[in-house]
């Protein structure tokens, strides 16, 4: 085994440094700060990705254990077994603290009319409730188990709450199980004017001895697993079932739901008898069992939002936002002829998606349009991006859409709409094999009146999804740039055709391009020494030879500022190492999301957009594109952002040399970047409405014609197709 070398003092683990930033966005749920029902939506945050966590980063650590490769992983460098243990460490005092900042957050929305209610803190009239609605809705439709030989015990679902109690029957002691259905919400409301709940668990726990009827109950708890995610769809035994990529994918997800255990959680104390039982049972070791002091799971939270009264939510939530209008485009400009005067870039979610889903509507109208090209790894539930290509290839376009059916946790979903789409004519390809298309590329051709060709690219750092396009902090460029088109195009054929290892001259493609590329970017700024200048803004960052090549340029004196939103494996601020490294993690209202690469300064400074983090993933094993920025005002208005993240001094905080993360103390005034970001978009909103408003007064008033409905017939179509 290889030991720790000062080659790698500048890095850390992997895990660790993931469960780190956790433990920043649980620190928004204790920021005073931050609105209070803002605050639990946090913690609920917190919980659903540590949960992801151990379905993903714990299930494959798990899966290498049981196949005994215990080589040690090259940040780190610890073993399987040490990560492990290292792991399950940390996530004591982490579960610790959710579990007081839940019980103080819930308290103080008390104040509020929010009251999370335990069965004991009832009056009888709702208890009274309670009983008629577990008689009517609840008690139809559970399903308890005796353990017992002619009872084996049932295959338990991944995050699926369940009732567990010890019971005594005609002398004898068995085990009892009572899954909480699917069927039922997850918390019962109760009537009036408060908002006031009670989790459907403690509502079944109240009832378990009209449940175990005849039975002695000797004790009770709440538990539930989670299971191990860790699927492979390119693995031989989906391949050869089947050469049909999207069946795999359905055997795969069948088979996820019978991965091995690797935690359990339960409510209260239990003995120490049904510990072991259920440990044994789950075939799980102590280490991995966490008792919880709070509820096991917390995706109720969101559905409260919608009940909060009009007149409390100005105290409870942030301050409602909506994305405002792109102030490069008018909100009834013609998008294709906008941009044949100049590229555009949308950033989400100050700006709206808008122009984008313009853009596909009039691509799929345009008699000139013969074909639009897509990339898809993420959709909305019901996203008007599939409905619009769905409208093209009904009249007629050439419509390929690259469905990426192993986007984790969406591939039930994709799986769906590639199924859709096929049936209205779309062109459908499911990515390739070994890599998953995780690159973000809209290609839309056109034939001009004088018979040439035109291509209009829109490459994004993000997905196309309408949903998140709110939530997430993305860029989404729309050029005319020729070049870059004629790249798409090769680029969407050698997807068709398999090929990996295309030539570009413009784009940045990998496994093959992207990361070499960087590198090389690297190298040029370190050949300028203290001159040099390299600022990147990513979502996490493992690549060692990114890191290596970064701490040479560190050594060689050039500046260098990284955004870094989640894991970071490098270490910066190490004197004679990495001393010019700047690393800053943003965590906010909105989930910072945007990849940008920038090297030099000046009209020499390379820009780039991406959809690939520098994570080995992302460079080796993925199908990425990063896009050069060539358009002067584009860059001006990445340049702002990126500006306004460096400034960042509320919600911004400095990775040390430990990798622990530190509040800014720079004595300035308060300055939060998203926040100023919002601000900006509804001031140049307010302006390009202002402007609007006088050139209307201007202009005589004419008589509006009626105009025609255009497209009945398909939309009538179409919503057959998708109901």
């Amino acid at each position: 085994m290889t030991e720790k070398t000062d080659d790698i003092q500048f890095t850390q683990n992997r895990e660790l440094s993931w469960l780190k930033f956790n433990d920043r966005v649980l620190d928004e749920g204790a920021d005073e700060s931050v609105p209070l029902f803002e605050r639990l939506k946090f913690i609920s945050i917190f919980q659903s990705n540590l949960d992801e966590f151990f379905m993903v980063r714990v299930g494959s650590l798990e899966t290498l254990h049981l196949a005994g490769n215990n080589e040690r992983e090259n940040k780190g460098h610890m073993t399987t077994d040490e990560q492990l243990k290292a792991v399950f460490k940390a996530c004591v005092p982490l579960v610790e603290k959710r579990d007081m900042l839940y019980h103080s957050v819930s308290q103080k929305l008390r104040m509020h009319g929010i009251y999370q209610l335990d069965m004991d803190e009832l009056a009888d009239i709702e208890k009274e409730y309670l009983d008629n609605w577990f008689a009517s809705m609840l008690e139809p439709v559970i399903s308890p188990q005796i353990i017992d030989s002619h009872h084996p015990f049932p295959h338990l679902l991944n995050k699926v709450i369940h009732i567990g109690a010890r019971l005594k029957f005609d002398g004898n002691t068995s085990f009892g199980i009572i899954p909480v259905p699917a069927s039922v919400p997850d918390i019962v409301m109760l009537p009036g004017s408060d908002i006031r709940f009670v989790f459907t668990e403690d509502l079944i726990l109240a009832h378990i001895e009209d449940i175990f009827t005849g039975c002695k109950i000797l004790e009770t708890t709440v538990f539930c697993i989670t299971r191990s995610a860790d699927i492979d769809p390119d693995e031989a035994d989906f391949e050869l079932a089947t050469d049909d990529f999207r069946e795999n994918m359905k055997k795969a997800l069948f088979k996820r739901k019978r991965l091995e255990p690797v935690r359990l959680e339960y409510r209260s104390e239990m003995s120490s008898d049904m510990l072991d039982y259920l440990c044994k049972r789950f075939r799980l070791n102590k280490k991995q069992t966490f008792r919880i002091n709070g509820p096991l799971k917390m995706g109720y939270v969101f559905g409260l939002e919608d009940k909060i009264p009009e007149n409390k939510k100005i105290q409870l939530l942030y301050e409602p936002f909506r994305p405002q209008q792109s102030p490069m485009i008018g909100p009834k400009e013609n998008v294709i002829e906008r941009v044949q005067k100049g590229d555009l870039v949308l950033s989400f979610p100050f700006e709206s998606m808008d122009p984008f889903l313009r853009l596909l509507r009039e691509a799929a109208e345009d008699p000139d349009v013969v074909s639009i090209k897509i990339t898809i790894y993420r959709l909305a539930k019901r996203p008007r991006i599939a409905e619009y290509l769905c409208m093209a290839a009904e009249n007629g376009k050439d419509v390929t859409a690259v469905i990426e059916l192993r986007a984790r946790f969406d591939e039930q979903e994709n799986i769906d709409w590639s199924e859709r789409m096929e049936y209205s004519g779309c062109q459908v390809i499911y990515g390739l094999p070994g890599y998953k298309v995780h690159s973000k590329v809209c290609l839309i051709t056109r034939r001009t009146g004088e018979g040439n060709i035109q291509y209009i690219t829109q490459i994004g750092t993000g997905n196309y999804n309408e949903k998140t396009a709110k939530q997430y902090t993305d860029l989404s460029l729309i050029t005319r740039d020729q070049e870059i088109g004629r790249d798409a195009v090769e680029f969407f054929k050698n997807l068709a055709i398999g090929n990996i290892h295309g030539t570009y001259k413009n784009l940045l493609v990998s496994p093959v391009s992207l990361k070499s590329t960087v590198l090389k970017e690297i190298d040029e700024e370190i050949a300028k020494g203290s001159e040099g200048r390299i600022i990147i803004k990513i979502n996490s960052f493992t690549d060692l030879d990114i890191i290596k090549k970064l701490k040479e340029a560190s050594c060689a004196g050039v500046n260098i500022d990284m955004i870094i939103r989640g894991i970071c494996c490098m270490l910066p601020g190490i004197t004679g190492v990495t001393e010019n490294v700047h690393i800053r993690s943003i965590v906010g209202r909105y989930l910072e999301h945007s990849r940008v690469y920038c090297f030099g300064t000046g009209i020499n400074e390379r820009m780039y957009i991406a959809s690939a983090d520098f994570m080995t993933r992302n460079t080796e094993r993925r199908v990425e594109v990063a896009c050069p920025i060539y358009d002067s005002t584009v860059r001006g208005r990445i340049h702002d952002i990126i500006d306004a993240c460096l400034r960042d001094n509320t919600k911004a905080r400095i990775v040390q040399s430990d990798g622990t993360l530190k509040k800014v103390e720079d004595g300035k005034d308060p300055f939060g970047a998203q926040q100023y970001l919002i601000d900006e978009a509804l001031e140049k909103a307010a302006e390009a409405a202002k402007a609007a408003e006088e050139e209307k007064a201007s202009v005589p008033v004419q008589t509006k014609q009626a105009q025609p409905e255009e497209h009945k017939g398909f939309f009538a179509r179409l919503k057959g197709i998708f109901s």
